[in-house]
């Protein structure tokens, strides 16, 4: 596909990275020469510089015969002009674009080819509560994802020293749950990702990847670890766009303090929200944080924009004995520095953000799109089409479909039932086929195995 990124921010990047491995023709657009020399060192992409809006830099940049615009620069209005350019004057067949302020997004009838043409817009901060949200529903979970419009659910879990599976091959689930019928899709040992069978057995420390229909999903997390006890307290440290959007979709729920440093914004928030506590001051204060009672908070969540000042104010948090704290990092080289230690949960806003506009950017019926461990793995959701003439996967058994190596079935979805991916299921025309990939670059093959050919009668 030839597609042109509007931006080369954190998203920007991270997506040229993302789809340059994937042989696509890709052209970067923005303001800054360095950055994108430094984009250009490390990619085979083509760039050009100058303002994404603007007709002459979008015509330099390929804009008349690109299948695909995705404009992620941090200007809303640069965005959705952009979009609205680029279709005007090349007819664009498809533009995404990110768009972060709620008012834009909550009036539907603002996007449209009679309107702003933008055929996806995503909010980062919005994907960012929902992420959020599920790891809070979840107490104990290290990433929550949702397939099948929430049917089911991949959860990846730590197994722990004293967990009722440790010590125990991965066939004891079924004896233990027969009711339940739940699949290991992955375990990631030491860093290390291993394809699970019913004999691999669960060691103290393995990150176990499963999939399950959303009702089962607390009794299978009881059998890899002792469940925690359901999270009553939460204190957010950034009362930014992520802090307010995640404050006021929890407070109905939870007992929660919300810190903020720009008494300003404090004013605002304790307007905008109905019961959530606003506390002006620094999460870094140790003082501020001993009379708050931090020790009797169940989760800290830093989601200020500065990594720096989100790692040190939960560092101190679950010194100060918070039980478990979740931090936003944009910075990708920082994610694997601290997950896993004192911070529970490293979050990257990019890595949820490229996990959505991948959905729009494969080939094929693919529906859902996940990264897993930081971008190493991915999840899809791919519908199957054609029949048993036309498409190698219709019409065959579970083990009769070739997989590249790596590749996995976790399970099918078929209208509103959930069936758990077993060697003797048959696929049907229109089953969404839940996959786990180990290794990102298999999904051409994948995508190839899923096109449907010509059948000849």
């Amino acid at each position: 596909m030839k597609i042109i990124i509007l931006g080369a921010g954190q998203v920007g990047a991270t997506l040229a990275a993302n789809l340059a491995s994937e042989h696509n023709d890709i052209t970067v657009v923005d303001k800054d020469p360095d950055r994108l020399r430094e984009l250009q060192d490390r990619l085979d992409i083509g760039t050009v510089t100058g303002q994404a809006s603007h007709p002459d830099v979008l015509e330099r940049a390929g804009a008349a015969d690109a299948d695909l615009l995705i404009a992620v620069t941090n200007s809303d209005e640069i965005n959705m002009i952009a979009c609205q350019v680029a279709y005007t004057l090349f007819r664009t067949p498809t533009k995404i674009s990110r768009i972060r302020s709620n008012s834009y997004t909550s009036v539907e009838k603002l996007f449209g080819n009679d309107a702003i043409p933008i055929d996806v817009f995503i909010s980062p901060e919005e994907l960012v509560t929902q992420y959020i949200k599920r790891l809070l529903q979840y107490p104990g979970s290290l990433q929550v994802l949702d397939f099948a419009d929430g049917l089911v659910q991949l959860v990846a879990v730590k197994a722990y020293y004293g967990g009722p599976m440790v010590g125990n091959e991965l066939a004891a689930i079924r004896e233990h749950m027969p009711t339940v019928d739940t699949r290991v899709a992955a375990i990631f040992r030491r860093g290390t990702a291993i394809m699970p069978s019913g004999d691999t057995v669960v060691e103290a420390g393995d990150e176990v990847f499963f999939i399950a229909a959303k009702k089962n999903i607390m009794p299978v997390m009881s059998e890899l670890r002792r469940l925690d006890t359901p999270y009553k307290r939460l204190v957010i440290a950034g009362g930014g766009n992520i802090g307010e959007r995640l404050a006021r979709a929890v407070e109905s729920r939870y007992h929660v303090k919300i810190i903020e440093r720009s008494y300003d914004r404090c004013r605002a928030l304790s307007e905008q929200l109905s019961k959530a506590i606003v506390l002006h001051g620094s999460a870094s204060d140790h003082d501020l944080l001993a009379q708050e009672n931090i020790e009797e908070t169940d989760v800290f969540l830093a989601l200020t924009n500065d990594d720096e000042a989100n790692i040190m104010s939960s560092l101190l948090a679950k010194r100060m004995g918070a039980k478990k704290v979740i931090t936003l990092i944009t910075n990708p080289a920082y994610v694997d520095l601290v997950q896993g230690g004192d911070i529970d949960i490293a979050i990257s806003p990019q890595q949820i953000t490229i996990g959505s506009l991948l959905t729009h950017v494969r080939r094929g019926d693919i529906y859902n799109v996940h990264a897993l461990r930081r971008g190493a793995a991915e999840a899809l959701e791919i519908i199957a089409h054609g029949d048993s003439r036309s498409s190698k996967v219709v019409g065959r058994r579970l083990d009769e479909i070739v997989l590249p190596e790596g590749v996995s079935i976790g399970a099918l979805v078929r209208g509103e039932e959930v069936l758990i991916a077993h060697s003797h299921l048959q696929v049907e025309p229109e089953d969404h086929l839940i996959l786990f990939l180990v290794d990102k670059s298999k999904i051409k093959l994948v995508e190839k195995l899923f096109q449907v050919g010509f059948s000849f009668f």
